[in-house]
């Protein structure tokens, strides 16, 4: 009898135990794709739009050595086990080349060795690079439900270390595909090279820094390319839009219809973004030049560092001139 009551006890206490971690497993969070319950693959086009004018963009706006332009797209389609890049996070060393010099070979090599090990990557797809800071690029992608999220990076070029990009955006809702999705896009920095602007010698980050947001006032220093302090945002510099393919009859893709911009140029409807004249500090006063017993002048510069453009605040005065007792004299 006592045998019988130790196995009843020990049998109530597996299962209060048993309940507990069952309670608590259904209550942890679950990754974003695993809602998804659609049954069906899914093409999208999508569309890389640079929006980065020197309207938009007039401080230091790369003019040439290179000029203004962007790298070849390159992004993967995965699940919640696998990230390309995340904002404060540390850079790959995949996205640190990618973002550098625009070598995609590590990154792909990274993106495929982590489809291998935990099966979280569907399928990589890049677009053509555009050679000039407005135009646009596309190609196709193919997202599974277990696969529904997309990622990928574009390199402003040129820069330090410096892209644009999606970090895991989920193209599914529930039980179907999202018909359309398009999003602004704005500077990151990979935080591996620490130079302030486009045109910044290439100068290692030690230690290595996490990937921030490029803002209108971060980095707060004048010298970044991107500091306009007046702005409370920075316009868009580029925009990507993912379009769902219908299937015909046959199921085959209908194709995607996107004409191309003349010169592959993309008409500029952001507002124009001013641009205040920016000069040096004062040099000191000069001699004073004059007639010995009679009041002289002396003068001091400065000049200017940046011109204004897109109606900004206009350069003051570059000269100053005071009087003054003329020196040395007898």
């Amino acid at each position: 009898m006592e045998n019988l009551t130790f196995v009843y006890r020990s049998c109530k206490v597996i299962w209060t135990l048993l309940v507990t971690i069952l309670g608590y497993a259904s209550s942890l969070p679950v990754g974003d794709d695993s809602i998804c319950t659609t049954e069906e693959l899914a093409k999208y086009s999508i569309i890389f739009t640079g929006k980065w004018s020197q309207t938009a963009f007039p401080k230091q706006y790369p003019l040439y050595r290179p000029p203004a332009q962007w790298s070849s797209l390159l992004g993967v389609t995965h699940s919640s086990d696998y990230s390309m890049w995340k904002k404060n996070e540390y850079a790959s060393n995949g996205v640190r080349d990618f973002a550098e010099k625009g070598e995609a070979w590590v990154l792909m090599k990274e993106i495929e060795e982590a489809g291998e090990k935990i099966q979280s990557v569907h399928g990589i797809f890049s677009a053509p690079a555009i050679p000039s800071g407005t135009g646009q690029t596309s190609t196709e992608l193919e997202v599974h439900p277990r696969h529904p999220l997309v990622s990928f990076v574009v390199r402003i070029v040129p820069s330090p270390d410096w892209f644009v990009g999606i970090d895991s955006l989920s193209l599914c809702e529930g039980n179907h595909w999202m018909e359309e999705v398009s999003v602004d896009l704005f500077p990151y920095d990979a935080g591996t090279d620490s130079g302030f602007t486009f045109s910044s010698p290439n100068f290692a980050t030690i230690p290595q820094d996490t990937v921030t947001e490029i803002t209108c006032s971060s980095p707060s220093h004048p010298a970044n390319s991107f500091y306009y302090p007046k702005l409370k945002i920075l316009p868009p510099i580029a925009q990507v839009t993912m379009v769902k393919l219908k299937k015909t009859q046959l199921g085959l893709s209908a194709p995607f219809i996107n004409p191309p911009a003349k010169s592959n140029e993309v008409i500029d409807s952001v507002l124009e973004t001013p641009l205040d004249c920016e000069v040096s500090q004062w040099s000191s006063w000069g001699l004073c030049k004059g007639i010995c017993r009679k009041t002289g002048t002396k003068i001091r510069t400065r000049f200017v560092l940046l011109q204004p453009a897109n109606n900004g605040m206009p350069c003051p005065n570059l000269d100053e001139e005071i009087g003054c007792e003329p020196e040395n004299c007898i």
